[in-house]
C-alpha cells in the first residue's frame, strides 16, 4: 500500500471528512483491520485565509509549498490539498516537490464523464466560482459546461461557507438557502451540481434534493484510495 499525502486544515472540518472517508474506503477494500497509510501537515486556517482574502496568492503558494514539503519526507507517494480553493496554487506546489498531486478537479471530471454528465453547476468560494484556475480546467482538459451562481448568490455561498461550514456551524436556513440554488442552477440546464468547497457536504447532501450533487471531498478521498491500493509505481 502506498502512503497517502494530505495538506489539510483549510478547513480542518473537512479534513476530518478525508481523514474519514480514506480510511473506509481503504477497509471497504481489504477489510479487517486495515486502515489507510497517512502523512498529514495540518496548517492554520486563518493565516491562509487572511492571505486569500488579501488577494496574497504568492505568499499562501509559498506557505503551503513548504508544507507540501514536509508530506514528501514524511514518505507519502502522493499528494492531496485537501481543499477545492487552494488548488488555485497547485502548480507551485507541484514545482517544489516530486510526489504527483492528485487534482480535486480532475478526479471530479472523470466521475463526471463516466457518468455521462456534460452541463453542471459549481458551489464554492467566491474564488472557485468566479476565477479560472478551477472551471477553465473542466472546460479545457474535460469539455464539460460550468454554471455558476448570480452575483448575490455567489456571495451568500461564500459567506456560509467563511463564517459557519467552516467552523462547524450547520444552520437549517442556510441549507434551504443552499437548495434554493441548487434548483436554480438545475433550471438554468444543469444535469448536476459540483460541491466545489469541501465543506459543503457538511451542509447538503443527494438525500436532500433531487438534484445529483457530486461532493468533491469524497471524489477525491476515493481518488487516494485507488492510487495507493494501485499496483503501478
Amino acid at each position: 500500500m502506498k502512503t497517502i499525502g494530505l495538506l489539510g486544515g483549510m478547513s480542518w472540518e473537512s479534513t476530518l471528512s478525508y481523514y474519514q472517508s480514506i480510511n473506509q474506503g481503504v477497509k471497504a477494500q481489504l477489510g479487517g483491520l486495515h486502515s489507510a497509510k497517512i502523512a498529514m501537515y495540518s496548517v492554520d486556517f486563518a493565516e491562509i485565509e487572511k492571505l486569500q482574502h488579501q488577494g496574497d496568492w504568492q505568499k499562501t503558494a509559498e506557505i503551503l509549498a513548504q508544507a507540501a514539503k514536509g508530506v514528501q519526507a514524511a514518505g507519502a507517494d502522493c499528494l492531496l490539498i485537501c481543499t477545492n480553493t487552494m488548488h488555485k496554487v497547485a502548480e507551485q506546489i507541484q514545482a517544489e516537490i516530486s510526489i504527483p498531486i492528485l487534482h480535486i478537479a480532475d478526479a471530479t471530471a472523470e466521475q463526471l464523464l463516466a457518468d455521462n454528465i456534460g452541463k453542471v453547476g459549481l458551489l464554492g468560494t467566491a474564488f472557485t466560482m468566479e476565477q479560472d484556475f478551477y472551471k477553465k480546467r473542466l472546460v479545457e482538459n474535460y469539455g464539460i459546461e460550468v454554471l455558476v451562481p448570480d452575483a448575490q448568490q455567489r456571495q451568500r455561498v461564500h459567506q456560509i461557507i467563511y463564517t459557519e461550514l467552516c467552523l462547524g456551524t450547520i444552520k437549517d436556513e442556510s441549507r434551504d438557502e443552499y437548495l434554493q440554488i441548487v434548483d436554480d442552477l438545475y433550471q438554468r440546464g444543469a444535469q448536476a451540481v459540483i460541491l466545489g468547497c469541501t465543506e459543503i457536504a457538511l451542509l447538503i447532501s443527494p438525500s436532500d434534493t433531487h438534484v445529483p450533487l457530486y461532493d468533491t471531498t469524497a471524489i477525491h478521498a476515493q481518488k487516494a484510495v485507488e492510487f495507493a491500493l494501485s499496483e503501478n509505481d
